[in-house]
């Protein structure tokens, strides 16, 4: 099956006829991918919905669709802006062997806004011919061609993905699949059917005592199964209101946070913050005006401080030299005395006198050059360097870290107030509360409803395997003709032979499964030493991961990135073992994944994952490096955009990506 035109007319945000080229070119080793990019909210999905409607009509899987009856479901998809007798349209047309020839299929679907019946009219063309015993048995011929529990593996989007990278267990829709290609399928088949054929020959050997205990017995089985439908039915409604309730909350205790409620229930804390903060202000405050009456205020003379410093040394030298001017000229005439008793050379005795002299000018120069204007001693001189040098830094550096930390508390105060400031008064308050509360006690009623439901599905679920037990039990002690006893008997040999060829068979079939979902793991994962082996439970079918060592690696140790990407590696090794030629289609494909991951899915998977990939994509997606990547390694065959008007809230469809 190859995808080569969709056609929508009226069909969600797409107003008019537009025509979507998915056709590939035929040549060897062409490129497989059909590029579309759309922003969020601008149709994307809605063309993955157009595809699983126009293959799948009243049973397809729409997102959009929830639990609308298909008439209501088809009268929401018409597009608002066109007139009240507009008719809708999806026509798609693919390229499939029919008798062993290559043929046009289309299918197309109308309807209006008020559809007959509910339902829509189905048309199915061969090579442009209507063919109407393809358009009457087409459900039977499109599930035998893909199977609608196969169709998550070929038409899926990022939430399946994201789902399924969250659960711990494959999704039902995942497990349908997954017993279909084991052919588990056929085998709970003919287990059905051998307990239909031992019930019906049971009843046709018995007694009329017998058979009206039978008949009890059966019309319990029967009136239980009944209930357990509607029970079911039940729970799934609970479940869907129990969602409702959630998202009620959700937007209960968003309106609570962003109306300023949480901030009125803070009060009482917040304001003794914003008084403890005033209050540091305040000491921070008095600290500085007690810094302010010392010495502090004379940093603002700092430099005259340091000149008056300068002076002071020289006048207390010019002191120091006046007073020891006389002690040194004694003993230097002394020295000079003592020299010529010891009769020490003429010319030296001149050469220390010379040199005494010019240190004695030395000094009387540099006296003579301070004059005396502040007459300070040296404990005046010592007490104004311990001033500059240790007491005037010590307080400035107190005043910076006070008023760093008064800057601090200011910012503080303000922030705090500001916040007060959007507290929501009480009257709102109260209302907002009061909304918030009723939408807590809905969801919990919700969920003490649902949790009662789930209970008695289980307890008439055991009810019912008690029945079965009963009817079996009662049928061995009465039935007593040979031929419907050796039938009975052989009835059950058979359904443990089918047992054990049902283990045999998902063991086999399990096995390939799982080298080929760890093959592709490993092939997209950018750890390869990672992950060795995945494994497939026989009875959940789930997957448990193991390295190279045999020890298993639990799920929770991967990124998010690499749960994704072993979701991706799940349905793309399910879809390969189902082993059908059919298009795949991705939407919104890459999500939380990293640039490595993003890489690898890229060069390695979108290229390979079918012989014809649709890849749904933002523009922070598939960005414009991951599409030179793919136009490098001529994997695009046809690119497009899809184009929304906000204000007519319609999308157009036009050649070319972003880039």
């Amino acid at each position: 099956m190859i995808f080569r035109e969709l056609i929508l007319q009226n069909f969600g945000p797409y107003q008019g006829r537009q025509i979507l080229d998915l056709s590939l070119p035929f040549s060897e080793n062409a490129p497989a991918i059909v590029l579309l990019g759309g922003m969020n909210g601008g149709g994307k999905t809605t063309l993955l919905d157009a595809i699983r409607l126009a293959l799948y009509g009243q049973r397809s899987q729409c997102s959009t669709r929830r639990n609308l009856s298909y008439g209501d479901f088809l009268t929401q998809c018409v597009n608002h802006h066109t007139a009240s007798d507009a008719q809708a349209l999806i026509e798609l047309a693919f390229d499939h062997i029919l008798d062993h020839r290559i043929k046009t299929i289309r299918v197309q679907r109308t309807w209006n806004r008020s559809p007959r019946g509910g339902r829509d009219v189905l048309q199915v063309l061969v090579d442009g011919w209507h063919d109407e015993a393809l358009t009457k048995t087409w459900d039977e011929w499109i599930e035998a061609l893909m199977p609608l529990g196969l169709s998550n593996l070929f038409l899926f989007d990022g939430e399946q993905i994201k789902e399924l990278a969250e659960q711990t267990a494959p999704t039902p829709s995942v497990v349908d699949a997954m017993r279909s290609i084991l052919g588990l399928e056929l085998a709970d088949r003919l287990s059905i059917d051998l307990e239909v054929l031992v019930s019906r020959k049971r009843k046709a050997i018995a007694n009329s005592t017998e058979l009206k205990q039978l008949r009890a017995i059966d019309q319990k089985l029967t009136a239980t199964q009944s209930e357990l439908k509607a029970e079911q039915s039940k729970l799934q409604d609970l479940i869907d209101d129990l969602a409702v309730a959630e998202d009620d909350l959700k937007v209960a205790q968003h309106s609570f946070v962003t109306q300023g409620g949480q901030i009125a229930s803070d009060r009482p804390h917040l304001e003794a913050q914003l008084k403890a903060l005033e209050t540091q202000h305040l000491d921070n405050r008095q600290t500085l005006q007690d810094l302010a009456s010392q010495v502090i205020p004379l940093a603002l003379i700092q430099p005259l401080l340091e000149q008056a410093h300068q002076q002071a040394k020289k006048e207390v030298r010019r002191k120091q030299v006046e007073m020891a001017r006389d002690l040194l000229t004694e003993r230097e005439q002394r020295l000079l005395d003592l020299l010529a008793e010891i009769r020490v050379a003429k010319k030296h005795q001149t050469a220390i006198q010379n040199f005494m002299d010019q240190e004695n000018q030395t000094l009387n120069a540099e006296a003579e050059t301070a004059d005396l204007w502040l007459d300070v001693d040296s404990d005046q001189l010592h007490s104004l360097e311990t001033l500059l040098n240790h007491q005037l830094p010590l307080v400035i550096h107190q005043a910076q870290q006070i008023l760093t930390a008064k800057k601090t508390l200011v910012e503080s105060i303000e922030a705090m107030e500001q916040q007060l400031a959007t507290a929501a008064s009480p009257e709102t308050y109260e209302k907002l509360k009061q909304a918030l509360q009723k939408a807590q006690d809905q969801r919990d009623q919700r969920q003490f409803e649902r949790d009662q439901s789930q209970q008695q599905c289980s307890r008439l679920e055991r009810g019912i395997a008690s029945i079965k037990k009963e009817l079996s039990t009662f049928s061995e002690q009465t039935l007593e003709q040979r031929n419907s006893e050796h039938l009975i008997q052989a009835a059950d040999k058979v359904q443990k032979i089918l047992d054990l060829f049902r283990e045999k068979l998902t063991q086999r079939k399990l096995g390939q499964l799982e080298t080929r979902i760890t093959e592709c793991f490993r092939y997209l994962l950018h750890k390869e030493n990672l992950i060795h082996r995945v494994v497939i439970d026989p009875e959940t079918f789930g997957l448990a991961l193991y390295d190279h060592e045999g020890q298993r690696v639990p799920k929770h140790r991967l990124s998010a990135g690499e749960k994704q990407i072993l979701a991706v590696s799940l349905l793309w090794g399910l879809a390969r073992a189902a082993g059908r030629q059919i298009p795949i289609i991705i939407d919104t494909p890459l999500g939380r994944l990293d640039s490595a991951h993003r890489h690898n899915l890229i060069e390695r998977y979108f290229p390979d994952a079918s012989h014809q990939v649709i890849l749904l994509s933002t523009d922070t997606e598939i960005g414009q490096s991951e599409v030179a990547l793919l136009r490098q390694n001529n994997a695009i065959a046809r690119d497009y955009r899809l184009d929304y008007d906000a204000k007519q809230r319609c999308t157009t469809i036009r050649p070319g990506y972003f880039w």
